[in-house]
């Protein structure tokens, strides 16, 4: 049978340029377009539903609208939580507000189990939340798992403490404490102390390697900002 037969490449052509092919590709553009807004319209109503049977319950039913309106208010739990969250934080910036929360982590801190949970969630949220350098603000390669092999990390920051004078100890230099997550999961990954000459500092930004994380691969940044990134990055350091 004679591949290069011209009949048959016309045909083989036709069917890849016919109705069912336009069809198809219209159908999988319509999909990428509609299948991220709707995957985010779909987390956004289950959380604000999460959140919803988690705060609802807690308040009083005569105060509930849908006693006077007839209909629940989907959402209105968010709202109760970030005025309840808005309150508790201007309470706490106070001097009576700071007295109170340090009685009351004093006493967690006096339970065995409790105070070691309590601890450890407070010195996350604070890292996480903080505006200051305590948090991943750079993006970077390290050889990882072997020599050879680089793994896309985040930099948490130089080591301190221990760790720190144990590196200077062995005549090491300085270290950089990195967190190498996992794909497609970016919660769970490795802790990595790589000497500072042996980390790679990308241009990217930390959200744009979490968005290549996350693809596995596939969504790289745009080149056009890395210029600005590489500025931000040097500036940082």
């Amino acid at each position: 049978m004679n591949h290069d037969d011209p009949s048959r490449q016309t045909r083989l052509l036709r069917r890849r340029s016919g109705p069912l092919a336009t069809m198809r590709t219209s159908f999988l553009t319509g999909l990428i377009v509609v299948a991220p807004i709707g995957i985010t319209v779909w987390l956004i109503w289950t959380l604000t539903g999460w959140m919803d049977s988690w705060v609802l319950p807690l308040i009083p039913p005569r105060w509930r609208p849908e006693q006077y309106i007839g209909i629940d208010l989907r959402g209105l739990g968010v709202l109760v939580f970030l005025l309840f969250t808005l309150l508790i934080g201007s309470i706490a910036r106070g001097w009576i507000g700071r007295a109170v929360i340090g009685s009351g982590e004093a006493l967690f801190a006096r339970m065995p189990i409790i105070g070691a949970i309590y601890g450890g969630i407070k010195q996350i949220a604070e890292t996480i939340l903080s505006q200051g350098d305590g948090k991943f603000d750079r993006a970077c390669l390290v050889e990882y798992p072997r020599r050879g092999t680089w793994g896309l990390g985040f930099i948490a920051g130089p080591a301190k403490g221990e760790i720190s004078r144990t590196a200077a100890l062995r005549g090491q230099g300085k270290f950089l404490a990195v967190f190498v997550p996992t794909t497609p999961n970016p919660t769970s990954g490795f802790l990595l102390f790589v000497p500072e000459q042996d980390v790679h500092i990308l241009d990217m930004t930390p959200e744009e390697a979490a968005k290549l994380v996350i693809s596995g691969g596939l969504v790289y940044p745009p080149e056009a900002t890395r210029g600005n990134n590489a500025e931000k990055s040097t500036e940082s350091r």
